[in-house]
């Protein structure tokens, strides 16, 4: 009797290869296979091997589950990689100050937050060309 393999599930994960030095955006996906699931619990090993299990109707109503005791986010379909915003030029800094200026009908706070960010950037941008 020729019996098909049952082909296997997996909960994902997204993960930033560089955690431990701050997001730089070094992101994959890891699959962890599914071993069981019973009417209340997911089980299934994690790429180290590592045993868990996850409550599987918040999983199945929310589409992902934040694991506290692993602090990690697990979802039933593979989730979309994160982009990393593009930082702002100078002049875009510069022209956001230009708007948030009172004159123009901003307030001092958003105009000296602006002037704040535009001064950051332009600083880093003279050390970086020193």
């Amino acid at each position: 009797m020729n019996a098909t393999p049952k082909a296997v599930e997996y909960l994902y994960e997204v993960w930033d290869a560089n955690w431990d030095n701050g997001p730089l955006g070094n992101y994959k996906i890891l699959r962890h296979p599914i071993r069981k699931k019973t009417a209340k619990r997911i089980y299934f090993d994690y790429v180290s091997g590592r045993p868990g299990c996850v409550d599987r109707q918040q999983l199945e109503a929310d589409g992902e589950i934040y694991n506290g005791y692993t602090r990690r986010r697990l979802h039933l379909a593979p989730p979309e990689i994160p982009s990393r915003p593009k930082k702002p030029s100078l002049s875009e800094l510069r022209k956001a100050m230009a708007d948030a200026h009172p004159d123009r009908g901003g307030t001092d706070a958003e105009f000296i937050a602006a002037r704040e960010r535009y001064e950051r950037a332009r600083d880093a941008h003279k050390g970086a060309a020193a």
